[in-house]
Order: C-alpha cells, then structure tokens, then sequence
C-alpha cells in the first residue's frame, strides 16, 4: 500500500497527502503496472464498476474494458507505455467503461505515466460522463428541433411574422414575401401595424387583452400590401415565452382569406337575388321544414291556391294537397328524407294541387334540398299544368297515330341497308330487334356473303351504344403474328418494328361494340387472352404492364362449324360458350329467293347512279336466271354480278352475263348433290376462267364476290390444290 511504504516519489511529502488523495477522490482513481494490472484502486471503483477493490487488483485492466475493445486495448497500451515519459500531465481520452454486470457508460480518462522506484507505473484518473453525455444529446436535439422548427416556418406556405413586445418585426419568411410584396431586408425592424396599415375585426385594446390573459387570439385582420391593395386575413396570434414564463416575442400565422370574403360577398349578393327571384318567380314555391311544416312561401302560392300567406305558415304541407292523398303523403315525405341521392339530385313528380275553396288542379312538383339557416329545408316549386293537359287531351289521338308512323319508320330505317321480306330474314330481324337492347354476347353464323356484318352494324345501331363506336377486326385478314397487336395494342419497342405507342382495336371499341368477324380464324393461342379481356374487363398492351379497363359489347361471325371446331381441339370450348350467348343464323341467298328481284333492283340502282347508267329494264329471262342461281357466294356475288352487268350494259336493257352461271339444268342437278361439292365445283370453274389467278382484277376471288384472304381460306377447307384448276 501507498500508505504503509511511502509515495517514494520525488518531491512529493511523505505524510500521507497522496493516499488520501487517492483514497477520497471522487474519481475512480486505478495504477496499473507496465504489464496492465490493477496493483491499486480507490473507493470510488466499486460504486462505479461494481468491482469491489479485492476483485481488481491483480487483474489485468481489460476488465473494466467493453468485450468489443478488448482483443487491441494491449495494443494501445504498449505503445502508451512505450512513448518517453515527456508528458507529465498525460492524455485525456473519451472511452466506455464495462461494470461487472456487463452494462456499459461512457468515460472521461486521464492517464498519467508514475516511476516508483524501478518500476513503471501509469495513473488512470477515470470519470463516469453519463449525465454530461445525457445533457449533450438534449441540447443537439432541441439544437436540431429549434433548426428543423426554423425551417418549417421559414418554407411554410401562410405568412408567418415574428414581432418583438415593442411591435418591431424580427422575422418575416417566404410566404410573407410572397403575400405581402416585400422583400425579408424590407421588412425587418418595421413597426407592424403601421407597416401593414393593420386594421383588426376588433377592438386593438381588447385583442391585446385576450393575447396577454390568453397567450393566444385568432380572427381577421385587414393588411395593405406593398402595391397598395388590400388582403384580408385569417390571422393566429401566439405570446411566446422564455424559460422563466416572461413574454418575449409574438408569433403571427396569416392565412390570406381575400378570396373566400369576396365568395362570401357574393354569396350574399346571391341569396339577395335569389330572394327576388324566390318572390316574383312564375310558379309558386313552399319551403318547408324537416317535419313538413310550410315556413315560407311566395306570393304566386296565394294566387294558385287562394290562401293568405299567415293561413299557411306554420301549417303541414298536407293542406295544399287532395283530401285523398293526405293519409298516404306523411309516409311519402319521410321516404323522400331518407334517401340523400334523390334530395342531392332532387325529384319531379305531378300530382294534385288543392285550392282553398276545394277545387283540384293538375301541378308538376319539382322536390330539392336547401341549406337554410336553421337547417336543411325542402324547397316545392309547383307549376299549375291545367291548361298544358288540356292540350294533351286535345291532342292524344293525333300523337298516337303519329307514334305508331314513327314507330314504324324506325323500325324500317334500322335495317335500311338489309334488303329483303322473306319469312327467314324477318325470322333474322326479328332476333336482332330482340337481342340488340341487351347487352349480350351475340354469334351471327352464316355462309359467307350472307351479309353477316350488316347485322352485326344493326344491332349496334339499335343498343344502347349507338354513340359509342362500333370497331371491326377481321380475323382472316391479319397476319397472326400481328393479330395480338392489332386486338391489344402494343408500347414503343415492344417488338422489332414497335417504333410507336399503338393502339389497339378493343381499346378503340371502350363503351361500344366490338365485331370480331371470321372468329373461327383467330389463333388458338390467342383465345385465352381475348376471353380473359372480355371476362375481366381488362387487358395489357403488348410489352407494356399497365393493365387498361375495358367495356366492350362483343358480336362475332364465322361462316365455319365453331362446334365441329371445338370438339376436333381447333377452337377453345370456353372462348366458344362465351360467344355463343345468343346465336343468330343468317339464311344463304338460295333459301331467301324470294328477296333476289329486290336485291338485284337495289344493287342496279346503286352501280348504275355511280357509274352514270341509266338502266332502265331487266329481262325477264335474265332475273328468272338469277333468281334461280344457287348463288354459293351469296348477297355479295349477286352484287359483283350486277356490278359486271351494268359495266357490260351500254343501253337501257341491263346485259347480264349469264354465261358465267350454269344452266338451269345443271343447277337443278346440283340441287340433288352436296351443296359443299356444289361450291367446290364452282369455285374450280371460275378459276379456271380465270386461268388461275386468285386476286386482282378480274380474278376469281373478285368474280365470286369474295375477298381474296377469304377464298384462300376456302380453298384449303375445300382441300382445292393448285393442281385442280391449272
């Protein structure tokens, strides 16, 4: 001990001095040998570390250190220990200690090199900065919340304004800036009121005394601005204090509210308007209360129902109906309060007016809510229609024989491009009339050049969409490889040759009706994709990830057998069902003969007006021919036909060629044949005509009335080969 064998120090007395020192000072106070033992510690060690000072000594100083530190603390220690002993006053550092229950804290130490005889010690002075450290945090983070409070004020978008107790501006941000027009330099060290010419919404002296009994006052407050106009704002007001309580600034936060008093005016102006318009209005109007009671009414109620205006206030709105509709009316009137759509929207109704002498008159009654000022009320207009169902009466017959002549021309301008009377177009028509009001899934079936998109146009034009678009995508007609794109649009780079944003053809069709035709042609790995948009209502472009609604009515044609198709796998049986909502079958021109005379006179005026013809007489013989044709590419090639023949025919006399139909004979034979070797059989004939060419001008898809991606595919489900007619 320090005690027993004296300081040995030089210099220093040998009474005792240091160890009490060491002993009492309130410092945990270690010396430690050249190897890093604890030889000695103080009192303070086991209220600091938990160690009790048996514990420590002999025990290497790592053991005060936190685990962490511990593997290069030796490290550190040899080199301190390894510097010249230059530095008597030593190294403060700022470490963490470890007590002995493994809890760590921050500390203060002091290192100081001793030589005790031959020996090498250091002195460790080690101080718990716990509470300091505590302090330090404080006061960064009301550092950071005073800096982060500046800011908020300074970016705030009101007009924010710091005033000293003597009314000079000490802070002025960049909504003041902006709402007043002047400039932070302009306005700091001004007198406030005088500066802003501020007039309160009341009295100066009792704002003040609110704001130094309160702390705090709100209300509106006039500025003038820099230009010379002025700004009314909606002003808060806050006494800030320091740390002792005593005031020592006011915190303004103005909202600019010109705007808002200006609609206020307005408003006022507005019910003073509407209270001239309420008075001499044309039609009598009753206000009434949330329990039908009449609060007010206008001068027209005393002239339509003979009531002076104190015989009805206050009475129940009941009295101005018929005796008959006075028990059910109460029940009436709490529905028409219990359904906020029709009160936001307001409701028309006519019933019965009754007049104070008794007598009853027709009146239109228009219902709506207003905001009075006790309240929502429900406002009455009533205008007398006594002399308006007179002339309703007087005209009745008349309206209804004009109805039923309008009826009649709508129902004949709705298929006015459909040509024909015979049972089974009417048949055909009559399914349409039927189908279009809804909004289902409608499959016309039919032979080509039956006229399958003409009905599909028709009930478009009947639905409810008929101001919508009515879009078409022909599935034989495109590439596949390009049909996804055509269906769904596709985003800028989604393939090589994506150098645009398109889009597609059912995004073009939202709210109208989209017309798949030829349908049985569409790619069988393209049906999932069409049936999830039709049945989820939405899509993605392709490449792009943006899913896009959609709300299409879907009509789709074929002339191909989708249930054969279904059960052979070429056609999927949801995508299938999903169209087959309602059917429609067209009927081919050989079961409709009926209607070819009307066909053939339509067409001849349509190609003879464009062409600049005047055709005046089909031959007898000719229309016997072509009524009696079998016509395999139906409406369609009876139309090429009589387009060629008004081509051919220079006079009044309509030259048919007939040579490109068979005979009547061979017709009558092919009857008795199969109608699908009857079409082979003519097909082949025409391209033999035509030496084989398919397309262009004068080909055979041209002859028979069909397109040429449409004959292509004929040929192949004919299993006609090049061979056959070459």
């Amino acid at each position: 001990m320090i005690g027993e064998t004296g300081n040995n120090l030089p210099g220093v007395r040998d009474d005792g001095l240091f160890e009490k020192l060491f002993e009492y000072s309130p410092d945990v106070v270690l010396l430690t040998n050249q190897g890093g033992s604890v030889i000695q510690a103080n009192a303070q060690t086991q209220g600091m570390f938990g160690y009790a000072r048996q514990e420590l000594i002999g025990q290497p100083v790592e053991i005060l250190i936190p685990g962490r530190f511990r593997s290069v603390h030796p490290k550190h220690r040899a080199d301190y220990g390894a510097q010249p002993r230059t530095r008597p006053m030593g190294i403060g550092l700022e470490l963490y200690g470890c007590r002995k229950d493994g809890s760590e804290f921050p500390v203060d130490i002091m290192l100081s090199p001793l030589q005790l005889k031959e020996e090498s010690l250091t002195l460790a002075v080690v101080r718990d900065v716990t509470l300091r450290k505590q302090a330090e945090q404080e006061r960064d983070r009301q550092t950071a919340i005073v800096r982060e409070q500046a800011q908020l004020l300074e970016l705030a978008y009101d007009s924010i304004i710091v005033r000293d107790l003597q009314n000079r501006i000490t802070f002025w941000n960049r909504g003041a800036e902006e709402k007043y027009g002047w400039k932070r330099d302009e306005a700091i060290g001004q007198l406030a009121h005088s500066f802003l010419h501020t007039q309160f919404s009341q009295p100066l002296e009792q704002v003040e005394e609110t704001l130094s009994r309160d702390h705090y006052w709100e209300g509106e407050v006039t500025h003038t601005r820099k230009d010379g106009q002025s700004i009314v704002v909606a002003s808060r007001r806050v006494l800030q204090r320091d740390a002792e309580g005593q005031p020592i600034a006011i915190l303004e936060i103005n909202n600019d509210i010109t705007r808002r008093k200006e609609a206020e005016n307005a408003l006022r102006k507005s019910e003073q308007r509407f209270r001239a318009l309420f008075e001499f209005s044309p039609d009598a109007i009753v206000v009434s209360d949330a329990e039908g009671k009449i609060s007010e009414i206008n001068v027209q109620v005393e002239k339509f129902f003979g009531y002076e205006r104190s015989e009805l206030v206050g009475q129940p709105v009941e009295i101005l109906m018929p005796e008959r509709f006075r028990e059910t009316h109460p029940g009436n009137r709490s529905d028409y309060a219990a359904h906020p759509h029709l009160r936001a929207m307001g409701e028309r109704v006519e019933l019965y007016g009754r007049r104070k002498d008794g007598s009853e008159f027709p009146a239109d009654i228009m219902l709506g809510p207003v905001e009075g000022s006790e309240g929502q009320v429900v406002l009455a207009v009533i205008r007398d229609l006594s002399q308006k169902k007179k002339d309703e009466e007087a005209l009745r017959r008349s309206e209804q024989q004009q109805s039923y002549l309008e009826e009649e021309l709508q129902s004949t301008n709705q298929f006015e491009e459909i040509i024909g009377e015979s049972a089974p177009l009417k048949r055909v028509l009559k399914q349409v009339a039927d189908v279009a009001a809804t909004d289902a899934a409608v499959l016309i079936l039919g032979e080509t050049g039956t006229g399958k998109e003409l009905i599909a146009r028709a009930i478009h034009r009947l639905s409810q969409r008929r101001d919508h678009a009515f879009v078409r995508l022909n599935c034989s007609a495109i590439p596949a490889g390009l049909l996804e794109s055509e269906l769904f649009g596709h985003e800028k780079g989604a393939f090589t040759g994506a150098i645009a944003r398109k889009v597609g053809r059912l995004e073009l069709a939202h709210q109208g009706t989209f017309f798949l035709d030829e349908v049985g042609d569409l790619p069988l790995e393209l049906q999932p994709k069409i049936l999830r948009a039709l049945q989820e209502k939405e899509f993605e472009r392709v490449g792009g990830t943006r899913t896009i609604p959609v709300n299409v009515r879907l009509v789709a044609a074929t002339n191909r057998d989708l249930a054969k198709m279904v059960s052979n796998g070429q056609f999927r049986s949801d995508l299938y069902y999903r169209l087959r909502v309602f059917p429609i079958t067209l009927p081919p021109l050989r079961e409709r003969s009926d209607d070819i005379p009307r066909l053939v006179d339509y067409f001849l005026h349509i190609h003879s007006k464009r062409m600049g013809r005047r055709i005046e007489t089909i031959p007898p013989e000719t229309l016997q021919t072509l009524v009696r044709w079998r016509w395999p590419g139906n409406v369609r090639e009876l139309e090429n036909f009589i387009e060629r023949s008004v081509i051919l025919s220079s006079g009044p006399v309509l030259r048919a060629p007939l040579g490109e139909l068979e005979s009547v004979e061979e017709s009558s034979e092919m009857a008795n044949t199969d109608l699908e070797t009857a079409e082979r059989e003519h097909i082949l004939r025409v391209l033999r005509e035509c030496k084989g060419m398919i397309g262009g001008s004068g080909g055979a898809a041209e002859r028979l009335g069909l397109k040429r991606t449409t004959l292509n595919s004929k040929l192949k489900k004919l299993g006609i080969q090049k061979r056959d007619y070459i």
